[in-house]
């Protein structure tokens, strides 16, 4: 979708579609007919824009045949689709059975993550709609932490600027511009935007940024206006911001509290728990949701968790979300006079890995569930003042 901010900037809106799991091109093509349309279809709307995550062997066998991507443009075109973003930040088997760790694998000292996020970039030139002002790919905020020391940090410099050099050349080949956003995560070297002030300090901000995920940004207890101040004082752009909610437990030493928690501690991807620890301080933190419930941290004040759960619905009491937080996110960024970002990507990779009562049954139900997203998405951002194009 598309809709127009007050100062005449186009915002896209979309969902990404690492929600699917699919390793090659095949598999992205049958997404496109089994839920981007549909959902398409259910929201009424004459274009729906895709955060298409590309596995690593898809992205590479796209770069290197021109004509599979020139048919991909046109598969989207003829189901009324379009793509302004790619999520870079899964290499490959994010829908694998245990995923945690190794999603920040490889990382950006490594010439594999150069070399995946340059595909993807040329992939995205081609795909880009010819009105698009530019494309966005968001990427691991470096890596994790742990390990993580000088040398790591010198050689992931290096890496980015090599990465700015590959999308100078490849704007002047095609005259297409695309900006690579890391996007801070609980755990990982880039964690908060003050991380990422501080660690991004050198980089050619024409070509990196940030990506502002909701979620990351309110488990780790960031107020969102002060973190756009951060990011604008150390000139970073939010290049793509992803609108995702948290999960937040107001007491978590209640026993109802907990038994309610225990449904989303699941094996597959790492579920960071904060909790708060006042205004001005660091939370405390667990890197996954059953450590913190074993007992890792003190349970005296509220908890945020690192999972994806949908927009527009909240959970059996006594839980709750962080939608308030993602509502304050999206005015800070496009409630003002000026746009600061102009894509939207809804993220809920984990549909899948809900509680049982709360997953969706089939692809029908899941198209319906990213459409409610989308839905609650495009009326917020109405709410805030921008306005969906005359047709």
């Amino acid at each position: 979708m598309r809709l127009l901010h007050p100062d005449g900037t186009p915002v896209h809106v979309a969902y990404c579609t690492n929600v699917h799991p699919a390793e090659d091109l095949d598999g992205v093509l049958i997404q496109l007919a089994r839920y981007a349309e549909p959902v398409r279809e259910r929201l009424g709307a004459p274009v729906l824009g895709l955060g298409l995550w590309l596995a690593r062997d898809a992205a590479a066998a796209l770069a290197a045949d021109p004509g599979a991507v020139a048919g991909l443009r046109t598969e989207l075109a003829a189901r009324g689709l379009e793509v302004v973003t790619l999520n870079g930040f899964p290499y490959r088997g994010f829908h694998a059975p245990v995923v945690k760790h190794a999603v920040y694998r490889p990382d950006w000292t490594s010439h594999d993550r150069l070399d995946y996020t340059l595909d993807l970039a040329r992939v995205l030139a081609a795909l880009l709609p010819d009105d698009a002002a530019h494309g966005s790919i968001s990427t691991v905020p470096l890596g994790w932490r742990d390990p993580w020391d000088r040398e790591q940090q010198e050689a992931a410099a290096r890496t980015l600027d090599a990465l700015a050099r590959e999308l100078a050349e490849l704007e002047a080949r095609t005259g297409r511009t695309v900006r690579v956003a890391l996007e801070p995560e609980p755990g990982c070297v880039v964690e908060t935007t003050a991380e990422a002030a501080r660690h991004l300090a050198a980089v050619d901000t024409d070509r990196i940024g940030v990506c502002l995920d909701a979620c990351h940004l309110a488990t780790g207890f960031e107020d969102p206006a002060a973190a756009l101040d951060r990011l604008d004082a150390a000139g970073l752009a939010v290049v793509k911001t992803q609108a995702s909610c948290a999960l937040q437990a107001d007491d978590p030493a209640d026993p109802a509290t907990r038994k309610a928690l225990a449904a989303f501690a699941e094996p597959r991807f790492l579920h960071q728990v904060r909790e708060y620890g006042g205004p001005g301080t660091r939370p405390a933190a667990v890197d996954d949701l059953d450590a913190a419930l074993a007992g890792a941290l003190p349970g005296r004040a509220p908890w945020r968790i690192h999972f994806h759960v949908p927009l527009h619905a909240d959970p059996e009491p006594p839980l709750t979300t962080t939608r308030t937080q993602l509502e304050a996110t999206l005015a800070a960024l496009l409630g003002g006079d000026t746009a600061r970002t102009a894509h939207v990507e809804a993220e809920t990779y984990t549909w899948g890995v809900l509680p049982a009562d709360r997953r969706p049954d089939g692809p029908e139900a899941l198209a319906d569930g990213i459409a409610a997203e989308l839905g609650w998405i495009r009326d917020h951002l109405l709410s805030l003042g921008l306005k969906e194009p005359a047709v």
